[in-house]
This record gives C-alpha cells, structure tokens and sequence, in this order.
C-alpha cells in the first residue's frame, strides 16, 4: 500500500514506518509542523518518501493516518479526495473528562485507533468504530549497565508541561537521588524548580545517544500524571531498566509485578529509587524482568500485524 501520513510524533512513526508499505509524508520548503517530511534524529527506512503537497492529487494513496483534526481538512485539500481514512489518537484526553468529545467523532468513513486500553476507555468516539493497537518498540537492545547511580526521566518540555508530566514531582524524586532529565526544552530545569545543579542536571540528545546514555543510569523514573502510555517509559523497560513510575492511565497494564514499582504514593515511588540506586543486582534483576514483559506485549512483530490486520480491513 502507498499511506499517507504526517510526520507527527517521531517515535511511534519510527515502529510504524518498518511495515511493509511505502509511507508519503508531506514536505514544505519550510518543514513546517504540516511539512516536516522525513525525521532528521530518527533511523527511516527508504520506503518513506517526500512529497510536496502540490504533487499529492498525483499520488496513488490507499489509506491516510490522521493524527490531528485539521489533517482531514489538508486530505480535501491536497489530495481532493478521500481515501479510506483512520484517525491515530496518541493522547488521553483534556478537557471535561470522561466526557471528552473526539475529533473524529460521528465523521463518516473514519476509524479511530487509540494507542491504549484506557484512551479508548476515556474518549467519547460517538458512533465512529474505535479500536486499539498497543505501541510497538523498535528494541534497541538490552543496554542497560547501570554504572550511573543516578534515575533517568525522560520528558519534553518540563516547564510548560508542569502537572501534567508529573514537573512538580521531581524535587522529591532529586532528594532520593540524582536525576538525569532528558528531553527538548529542559534546560534550565533545576533553576526553576530551585533545585541544586548536581541534583538535577538537563541533557537534550539525538534518539541513539538518548538511550545508550538512559541505560547507564541505575533506574529510570516516570512521574507523568495524564499522558498517554509514554513511549520513553517502554523504551527504558527494554533497555532492561528497573522502572519507578506513577499508577495512572496505562502504566499499571504496561508495567507488571516485578518489572519495577508503580504506586501513587510518593513514598513507596521514592524508597524505590533509593533502594534501586543502594542494590545494582536488584536493579538488574527487575530490569531484565522489565525487558521480557515489554517485548511480549509491546514488541514489533505484534505492532506490525495488529497495523496489516487493520490497514487491510478498513481498504478491503
């Protein structure tokens, strides 16, 4: 199949595009957020491929991946047509939950596809056929040393994100051990949440270094509130980390027993980290169990069929 799609969120494109298909994705001269075309920090096939959005009416497309509302709009427009069409929600919603409309609600022709249980759970689909295909990883490999005893977070944009991504957390987990803050827009973290430059130190990396340098540290934290499931949770479990997380939205489904701890009490989230941090066998230990649970349900493979078995039934 030839699918378009937007270059949108980096991580999840990065599983999907390793199908068997050929992947359009939209380019402007400015690469601008309706254009950015192929990753420049993610490792992409060939079969992604740059188009303008003139050139799109010429294009053969079989089935479009919408990720936000206004893409359909940008479907009437470039393509002046209306291919088979499913809408990929990444993200629990905001708002007035549970009662949260979704964007694709009661549009004819669109299936909806969460990412996780819970989104599809949380979202009023209205009559719109909503599904789920749990994330896939592209297993970068038990790299896990721990040789760093410090915990790793992983979150972009800390500051504007604040309660969201669990921001406010973070001077409790800095006083159980130091933290390692990866992602865009974390600098200047520790000025603002007043913390001391050697309790919380910000790094901004491409994806290769970010985990080779996540799985030197001892344990990985997640002190996100209301996101969807984050990909850089399970990633860190397949690096084969010991995870430290809060128990919202899907973690408690994604992290099992053993795999590290999940909790919403900051107690039991902090004596975890300094106990990870104390043990290294511990660490190891729970983050080689972390390893098999994450590449039973989130590995490739699976991720790929449940995406063939839909693709062709909504083209069927």
């Amino acid at each position: 199949m030839r699918i378009l799609l937007w270059h949108v969120h980096g991580s999840w494109t990065t599983a999907f595009v390793q199908g068997p298909h050929t992947y359009v994705v939209p380019v402007t001269p400015d690469r601008g957020p309706d254009g950015l075309g192929r990753a420049r920090t993610f490792d992409w096939p060939d079969t992604v491929v740059e188009v303008p959005p003139e050139r799109l009416a010429e294009q053969d497309i079989d089935v479009v991946v919408l990720q936000r509302p206004h893409e359909i709009g940008l479907v009437d427009r470039w393509l002046r047509r209306r291919p088979p069409l499913v809408y990929l929600e990444h993200n629990a919603p905001h708002g007035d939950v549970p009662d949260t409309r979704h964007p694709a609600a009661d549009i004819p022709g669109v299936t909806l596809v969460h990412v996780t249980h819970f989104n599809r759970l949380m979202w009023d689909a209205g009559s719109t056929p909503a599904t789920v295909i749990e994330h896939g990883i592209v297993d970068p490999g038990p790299l896990w040393t721990g040789e760093v005893p410090h915990a790793a977070v992983v979150v972009n944009e800390p500051v504007r994100r604040g309660r969201t991504t669990g921001t406010d957390l973070l001077p409790e987990f800095a006083a159980a051990a130091p933290l390692d803050v990866f992602g865009m827009g974390t600098e200047g973290l520790a000025r603002h949440l007043g913390l001391p430059a050697d309790r919380c130190r910000s790094h901004e990396l491409t994806q290769a270094r970010l985990h080779a340098e996540m799985a030197r540290r001892r344990v990985y934290v997640h002190p996100v509130r209301w996101t969807s499931l984050g990909l850089s949770l399970l990633e860190a479990m397949h690096l084969g980390m010991p995870v430290v997380a809060l128990a919202t939205t899907e973690v408690t489904e994604a992290v099992p027993p053993g795999a590290g701890v999940v909790s919403n009490r900051l107690d039991v989230l902090t004596d975890a980290v300094r106990d990870f941090v104390a043990d290294p066998l511990s660490a190891r230990r729970t983050g080689e169990l972390a390893r098999a649970a994450a590449l039973a349900r989130y590995g490739l493979p699976r991720f790929l069929d449940d995406w063939e078995r839909l693709l062709k039934e909504v083209t069927r």
